[in-house]
């Protein structure tokens, strides 16, 4: 019983050893094996505790896992409520943050495509950003771990929430 390590699983154990014995005694055949026979019937309830044990281990979902998929699910939510207060934007804004932050463009590349200075494209599109972040905690409050992803949202004021729901 030193092979399992939970003292309420080796006397539970212990009792079906006793029961088994008891109820099977039987079909005992030869008398001096009944060393052997116990030892036997011992090492198989064993076994089948631990395969019980996997079994359930495998069963449970995974934490890690749920928290990871309800994670992505608040992160698709953020970003439809984002496209969807685009428009609400003005254009100049809304469009440094699709060149640069959806369209993956350098912001020094945007600067020269519309025509501003490098500073003045990294200030317009914070200022931007700084919008967005405004109009969506208006709506929505948003909680992000440390690394800026979001693990949970309660509608406040929501706009995007009616929109997705018609």
């Amino acid at each position: 019983m030193n092979k399992v390590r939970d003292e309420a699983a080796a006397e539970d154990l212990l009792q079906e050893i006793f029961i088994r014995i008891h109820t099977r005694i039987d079909t005992l055949q030869n008398d001096s094996k009944i060393q052997a026979w116990i030892y036997q019937i011992t090492r198989n309830l064993i076994s089948d505790y631990f395969i019980k044990i996997k079994k359930e281990k495998q069963q449970l979902p995974d934490p890690d896992t749920e928290e990871q998929d309800s994670s992505t699910e608040y992160m698709a939510e953020a970003l439809r409520d984002m496209a969807n207060m685009m428009d609400d934007l003005p254009p100049e804004y809304c469009e440094a943050l699709c060149l640069t932050e959806l369209g993956g463009m350098s912001q020094k590349l945007y600067a020269e495509k519309i025509g501003i200075s490098y500073s003045g494209a990294k200030s317009r599109v914070q200022r931007a950003k700084i919008m967005m972040r405004n109009m969506l905690m208006k709506c929505c409050h948003y909680q992000f771990d440390k690394y800026g992803t979001v693990f949970d949202i309660h509608p406040k004021n929501c706009c995007c929430c009616q929109m997705s729901e018609e």
